[in-house]
């Protein structure tokens, strides 16, 4: 599926920063994951109760309805109260909001970045059967690997390769070791596939 061209490797004090990197976001993820656990289990105190009775809760006008005076008086509750009462009225209203899809923010990046549809396709290390049909269907959703190739090859930054995922419906996660490599890769300027590749596999990851 790939073009042909002059392959460059990953240089070995690359793949040695990047084992630093995966290990550092992996004990951060453990030390999160200890303090939560640590966390939950302290009580709240009695001063955090709520002293209301049951019949009062109950008969208690709720936060999130139009016109009820709200419990609290904070300005979160407000603004929350507010933005609840102003929602869309309909599914139809819900709809009229919808932001541009995947293929959208594809081909305004490849233009915005000077380039043709076959050096994007090419560069991503797809091919042109692919491509046509993410053309012909506005509302096409792409496995990660494809979305993540596309980033990839338009050299998008990585605030702007989330994006572009989530249009796809899918998210980089430090929960998974296949995202901490393309997130390190990006941060640090790695673009050639190839060289993308090189650091999946050397982790045993599956390739894009």
């Amino acid at each position: 599926m790939f073009f042909i061209k002059k392959r460059k490797n990953l240089d070995a004090a690359v793949l040695t920063d990047l084992k630093c990197y995966i290990d550092s976001v992996s004990a951060e993820q453990a030390d999160a994951a200890v303090f939560e656990e640590a966390t939950a289990k302290i009580p709240l105190p009695a001063a955090n109760k709520a002293s209301t009775s049951f019949s009062q809760r109950k008969s208690a006008p709720k936060p999130y309805e139009c016109g009820a005076a709200p419990i609290q008086t904070d300005k979160e509750d407000f603004a929350y109260q507010s933005a609840v009462c102003k929602a869309p009225s309909s599914l139809v209203d819900v709809l009229k909001t919808i932001d541009e899809s995947f293929s959208e923010m594809l081909f305004r990046k490849i233009d915005e970045k000077n380039m043709s549809d076959a050096q994007c396709y090419k560069k991503a290390g797809r091919d042109r059967k692919l491509f046509s049909k993410i053309r012909s269907q506005p509302n096409y959703k792409p496995s990660k690997a494809t979305a993540v190739a596309f980033a990839l090859a338009l050299e998008l930054s990585l605030d702007e390769t989330k994006e572009l995922l989530g249009k796809a419906g899918f998210a980089l996660s430090h929960s998974s070791k296949f995202d901490i490599i393309i997130e390190y890769c990006i941060q640090n300027g790695i673009y050639d596939i190839f060289q993308v590749n090189e650091a999946l596999y050397e982790f045993d990851q599956v390739t894009l």
